[in-house]
């Protein structure tokens, strides 16, 4: 091509065939760019080493790396990545551009159910989607786990099934949950939490939105962890933490509201000084104050002022729930008035 557009030009004392190479090679570069990236989306890449079962379905772009292993009910989205010794086992469902690091492993061949959403991450030998830890769990009933979207659950973390075909355990969308974490059977986790390294749930924990908690913490089951709250760092939480609150210490204790977490997520100056003004009236009256918690509750539920702020009535709800049926009622003030 070279000489060709060389003599082309040469009758032309004006014209370079460095000129010439500079454009049409490079149109030609746009296209094929172009044309490769569209080949790399829609081609499937299966290593040799792999075992992919014919009867998975297996979407466009696909890639499949050695040593894998995906199950013959398996569904597997565009632009899934499977990495060195990763398994995708028994009915399971990953959406499109799911990613799974070397040795994670990805569903159970038992009755059930394991459905992941678009975009989670799932790290290196982290387990999702097996039998839960359970002794109610019968060897033949259905067990659930449903993922959202855009979560990624990083190396070496447990997420099991639901205990019983009458429940699922469900993870939400937008979650950070770190190494070595442990989500067990029945849990409910909302949105954008971020779980640090070392975080338990046990069974049928219910954890809302944006809640934070640090290294090493452990909620015992069937507490609720409310939204915008803080489990300090290896807290054994053994009661529900209503919504906005910080809890930490060793038999943890409300400590304050989550104020930093507040501010990161928005909240106003005004909701914030509300937020406040009824937390010192529920959980720290004065020394000359002798009215019992209840009653304590039921000033703010009545004030004119902090009443009418949404993020006041929703604490308030928050902690009223707590202490209804079988709930396990709230974490303890270090400052309780027992009366």
């Amino acid at each position: 091509m070279f000489r060709r557009l060389f003599k082309a030009t040469t009758a032309n004392p004006l014209s370079s065939p460095f000129t010439a190479l500079s454009l049409r090679p490079f149109s030609a570069s746009v296209q094929n760019v172009e044309s490769l990236e569209l080949a790399k989306s829609t081609t499937t890449f299966i290593h040799p080493t792999a075992i992919v079962d014919p009867n998975a379905i297996v979407g466009l772009g696909v890639s499949i790396g050695p040593f894998c292993t995906v199950g013959s009910s398996a569904k597997l989205g565009n632009g899934c990545k499977l990495h060195t010794g990763s398994h995708v086992y028994g009915n399971t469902e990953l959406g499109n551009d799911c990613v799974l690091m070397t040795g994670a492993v990805v569903g159970d061949d038992l009755p059930g159910r394991t459905v992941m959403g678009c975009n989670n991450v799932v790290g290196h030998y982290a387990v999702v989607g097996i039998r839960g830890q359970d002794l109610k769990y019968k060897p033949g009933d259905e067990c659930f786990l449903y993922v959202g979207e855009n979560n990624d659950i990083r190396e070496h973390t447990s997420i099991h099934r639901s205990s019983k075909s009458s429940d699922k355990t469900v993870i939400g969308n937008n979650n950070l949950i770190m190494g070595s974490c442990h989500i067990a059977h029945d849990c409910k986790v909302g949105n954008s939490n971020i779980f640090a390294n070392g975080t338990l749930l046990a069974g049928h924990v219910v954890v809302e939105d944006y809640a934070h908690t640090a290294g090493g913490a452990a909620v015992h089951q069937f507490c609720h962890i409310g939204s915008f709250s803080f489990i300090g760092a290896g807290a054994m939480v053994k009661n529900d933490v209503p919504k906005y609150m910080m809890v930490a210490g060793d038999g943890p204790e409300l400590r304050s509201l989550n104020l930093e977490g507040l501010r990161r997520n928005g909240f106003t100056a005004t909701e914030i000084t509300s937020l406040r003004k009824a937390y010192l009236k529920i959980f720290m009256p004065s020394q000359e104050d002798a009215r019992g918690f209840e009653e304590r509750l039921s000033e703010v539920e009545h004030d004119e002022k902090l009443a009418n702020v949404p993020a006041v009535s929703y604490m308030v709800h928050s902690i009223r729930k707590s202490f209804e049926g079988d709930r396990r009622g709230i974490c303890k003030h270090r400052l309780w008035n027992s009366s």
